[in-house]
């Protein structure tokens, strides 16, 4: 049997995090089929079938898939769960929420948030906000999983696409209805896949200083920006920058937490990032019993310099 990954995609754009994905999903060393399911997005299907060991592509075109709602999609996947022993979506508020429908539908369990693939059966997850690592094994078919994407999984494309099937569509269940959404343009990287990540806490005292402070870092670094829930909380930065527990997980090559005092909570989000840089005032801040680097300084005399430091090379 093969393997079926869920494709989260933004219309005409595969999400950045589905190379690290596949490449989890390769761990497996089975045949890889990729699910596309949207409308008017044969361009995502195109860069689905550039993945390296994907085997075929199966495209879902209809109107009523413009937005991927989840109890519509769950229901599509359903129909063809039959054929594979593993059913993967990435652990991000999409997979979060379609996965546990599949699972339901199909009557088994389901393992969330996978950070290690040891056997077809037997996976490796987070515990306790990331404080531990349980393995578990999952011996229903299929074996529904959200898988972590790690930053440094991500694959180049291949030159030779796999082949691309169309599917029929299911019916629209009419269970819920496209409102609105909210956008924020930006000319920063992606935060869930970003190589380099500077992200502020309360320490930053306010919303001006967050975005003052921050933006030349991250403009030189070309770095995506996060911030912490007490930064969230406080006002200083919108809901969507929040990484821990209770926000985005992210695992860049080089993070940077500024004013971050390292909760449980915003380290879970973080921990498994390569390298971590910290600044802080305060010497016995936790963030520093996890970072490579630890600067106690004052971050609005620190940053600035560190800018200054690197206007003028390249990164």
């Amino acid at each position: 049997m093969s393997v079926l990954v869920i494709a989260e995609h933004h219309h005409q754009t595969l999400a950045a995090t589905m190379s690290a994905v596949v490449a989890g999903a390769g761990e497996l060393g089975q045949e890889m089929d990729v699910l596309v399911v949207g409308h008017e997005c044969a361009e995502v299907a195109v860069q689905a079938a550039s993945l390296p060991g994907v085997t075929r592509v199966l495209h879902v075109d209809a109107a009523h898939f413009a937005h991927p709602f989840a109890e519509n999609l769950a229901t599509l996947i359903f129909e063809h769960a039959g054929q594979y022993s593993h059913l993967i979506a990435p652990a991000s508020s999409f997979g979060r929420d379609l996965m546990p429908r599949v699972a339901g539908l199909l009557d088994v369990a389901m393992v969330s948030e996978v950070m290690e693939i040891r056997s077809p059966d037997t996976f490796v997850r987070p515990i306790y906000a990331g404080h531990a690592l349980e393995t578990v094994q999952c011996f229903d078919r299929p074996c529904v999983l959200t898988i972590r994407p790690n930053a440094s999984d991500v694959l180049a494309p291949v030159r030779t696409l796999a082949p691309i099937k169309a599917l029929g569509a299911t019916p629209d269940l009419g269970l819920s209805r496209f409102v609105s959404r909210a956008h924020t343009d930006s000319d920063r990287p992606e935060l869930g896949s970003a190589r380099v990540v500077v992200a502020g806490g309360g320490g930053l005292k306010s919303g001006r200083n967050f975005i003052d402070v921050l933006a030349p870092l991250c403009k030189s670094l070309h770095a995506a920006l996060g911030a912490s829930r007490a930064a969230v909380d406080a006002g200083f930065a919108p809901n969507e920058l929040q990484i821990g527990q209770t926000g985005r997980i992210v695992a860049p090559e080089l993070y940077i937490a500024v004013g971050i005092s390292g909760t449980p909570q915003h380290l879970a989000g973080m921990k498994d990032s390569r390298v971590i840089v910290a600044i802080n005032k305060d010497p016995d801040a936790p963030i520093f019993r996890i970072a490579d680097y630890g600067l106690v300084a004052d971050l609005f005399e620190a940053v600035p310099k560190l800018v200054a430091a690197l206007e003028g090379h390249e990164v």
